[in-house]
């Protein structure tokens, strides 16, 4: 894992996880925007990383070595921090080992539950499928989807796959998809997901609702997977502004 750091170093903190098979680049935008107002630290995820070749251990591990950064460079604090759904489940882990205080969190679409053990296996293989194609079939994606989101993804996939392969889909599918989320801390925590994934997000919100009620949950309407941060970065900014400063909180 490694950290990019940006902004000036005496600003409030905001540490930034993507997600599964995209490179702390999908930030960049976003980072554009707040750099000037925040020290930012995006994170590159072990399996996902640019221009070195790393293998994907655990959410446990990626999240220990979160822990352990924010201990030895930040005196154990962040103002805040985002994690965008596999990026969301190693926050969520963060704050459940409470080992270091986040004033505010958002979990952006964050797998917090386990599947069946049965389907575990099949999906992760899909999604390794899947993702291959994204990498060598760019072009035919693009004309099936025609959007700038699916567009930005593609091009993601296509960074990051020649350095981390399909062993790092796989291995990190099968981390996601196997821990449950089962206890949580923070000051302000909120929960994001698009309207289009609600079939998938609603039970983890309603998960993370059940541990702290103070948890704030966020639908956003025609958006799907990721999709805010992709075309609507401003909107993202705007809200991480909006949050900070805010006080309440879930201490369990």
């Amino acid at each position: 894992m490694d950290f990019k750091l940006f902004g000036e170093e005496s600003a409030p903190t905001l540490l930034l996880i993507p997600g599964l098979g995209v490179s702390y680049e999908i930030f960049l935008p976003l980072t554009e925007l707040l750099k000037d107002k925040f020290r930012i630290i995006a994170t590159e995820v072990d399996g996902f990383t640019l221009g070195v070749h790393t293998r994907f251990t655990s959410v446990d591990d990626q999240a220990a070595q979160v822990i352990a950064y924010v201990k030895e460079r930040l005196g154990g604090h962040l103002d805040c921090a985002y994690g965008l759904s596999l990026g969301g489940k190693i926050l969520s882990r963060v704050l459940e080992r409470d080992e270091v205080t986040i004033d505010h969190a958002i979990l952006d679409a964050a797998p917090l539950l386990p599947l069946p053990r049965w389907l575990v296996g099949p999906l992760r293989y899909y999604q390794c499928a899947n993702v291959w194609t994204c990498y060598h079939w760019t072009g035919f994606w693009r004309w099936v989807f025609h959007s700038h989101y699916f567009d930005v993804l593609l091009d993601e996939c296509r960074k990051v796959y020649p350095f981390g392969g399909g062993q790092a889909v796989l291995d990190g599918y099968k981390s996601v998809y196997t821990n449950k989320l089962e206890s949580i801390h923070g000051a302000d925590i909120h929960y994001w997901h698009g309207s289009l994934e609600a079939f998938v997000a609603k039970p983890q919100a309603e998960h993370l609702k059940g541990l702290c009620p103070d948890v704030e949950v966020e639908v956003f309407p025609k958006m799907n997977h990721g999709q805010l941060l992709v075309d609507h970065p401003e909107e993202v900014a705007s809200r991480i502004l909006k949050y900070f400063g805010k006080s309440g909180g879930c201490r369990i």
